[in-house]
């Protein structure tokens, strides 16, 4: 987690990694989105996300195994460096 951005959040029960992005219109949202699919699909490893007008909800876990992998946290970083605050 400490190799992630400060706003994933990790679930209470400790098998998901979770983070919103903000987005000042739909269409970057959408971009955003269609961003994250790109690199679930070049990964193997897929997400769920919560598309709405402003903003896109990314959430990890593996479930073949019942929790978190190395899988979600690559691809949680890799997201990171989507995102508008990406430095």
């Amino acid at each position: 987690m400490t190799a992630l951005h400060d706003d994933w959040v990790l679930s209470d029960d400790g098998l998901e990694i979770s983070r919103k992005f903000s987005f000042p219109a739909y269409s970057r949202t959408l971009g955003f989105a269609n961003a994250v699919a790109w690199i679930a699909i070049t990964e193997g490893h897929h997400p769920v996300l919560t598309v709405s007008y402003g903003s896109c909800d990314v959430s990890y876990t593996t479930h073949a195994i019942n929790g978190l992998s190395d899988n979600d946290f690559i691809c949680a970083a890799k997201i990171d460096c989507l995102s508008p605050d990406a430095e």
